[in-house]
């Protein structure tokens, strides 16, 4: 019965095909960063290598940068692994150049989806521009307009990733209208959850989601469990979980079981650790999230 229904689903909802193990992807290792520099061909391959043995899918969250090299390694050296293409959308009404920039990327994802069609899966406009905490606040309508413009010029399913605290809301409510299907971050550690509570706590979010989008199918773009944080400032506020290696290792394989069980396709954040992220506190959460450290040696030993 569990199967029927999965295959009904399948059928009325956004052409996904099914991924039972899916991951965040940034390119940059130590000493790079976007608008820096860029990991070499040698680096992205060996990447692409790792993220294969472990995850048929992954996501980027740009489409200029690194991400038509590592489309171009995919398909020269016919590694197996699907790519949720990104489009990096900036807020327009702080920077006067953002305008032109954002159209800029959008045409490169254009380009790069109708390029390698094989490769990508899906297309992603923007990345929680709206939920009220972003900092990368990007005008509804403009994102809106970003959205149908690709949309009309390519043939994947197309979405936003944001926060569950949009697509809750009446604006998320409306764009879920026009996107493909709903892409949600789903984060226990920055809601203030505990471990034994983490699980739970995705699996209602997911839930509640899917309710108030019934006609979607709702694949969650972020979720994860960090293996460091800092101390001092709102993440010290916010995050009552404890945050580190064995913690990170059974919210992985516990999300990992609910996804089976679920039918559902989740991409865990992420694969690796990000020192460019986040201050300059070397214990800083947004640098620690990875499943393999970012010399690339991993945190744990998991299985595909």
């Amino acid at each position: 019965m569990k199967t029927i229904l999965f295959i009904f689903l399948s059928c009325i909802f956004a052409n996904l095909p099914y991924h039972s193990n899916a991951i965040c992807y940034g390119p940059f290792r130590d000493g790079q960063s976007p608008g820096g520099i860029n990991p070499t061909g040698e680096q992205l391959t060996e990447d692409l290598i790792i993220l294969s043995k472990h995850w048929s899918a992954f996501r980027m969250y740009g489409s200029r940068g690194s991400t038509e090299k590592v489309l171009e390694i995919i398909e020269s050296k016919k590694i197996n692994i699907k790519l949720f293409l990104g489009a990096w959308i900036a807020n327009e009404t702080e920077d006067s150049t953002a305008s032109t920039s954002n159209m800029k990327e959008l045409n490169k994802t254009i380009e790069l989806a109708n390029k390698y069609p094989d490769i990508v899966e899906a297309i992603i406009i923007g990345n929680e521009t709206q939920v009220f905490w972003s900092w990368n606040r990007v005008n509804y309508n403009t994102l809106k307009k970003y959205i149908l413009y690709v949309k009309s010029k390519t043939k994947q399913p197309i979405t936003t990733a944001d926060d569950f605290n949009f697509w809750n809301k009446p604006e998320g409510l409306e764009l879920g209208s026009e996107v493909d299907f709903i892409m949600v971050h789903i984060h226990p550690l920055w809601a203030g959850a505990l471990l034994d509570d983490a699980l739970p706590f995705v699996s209602r979010i997911y839930d509640e989601i899917s309710v108030l989008h019934p006609d979607k199918q709702i694949v969650i773009g972020e979720t994860g469990w960090a293996t460091s944080v800092h101390t001092e400032g709102q993440q010290a506020e916010l995050i009552n979980g404890t945050a580190g290696i064995n913690e990170q290792l059974i919210f992985y394989n516990s999300i990992n079981e609910w996804t089976k069980k679920k039918g559902a396709l989740v991409f865990y954040f992420e694969a690796f650790d990000e020192k460019w992220k986040g201050g300059e506190h070397p214990n800083e959460v947004e640098k620690h999230w990875g499943l393999i450290y970012s010399n690339r040696t991993p945190k744990h030993n998991f299985k595909k």
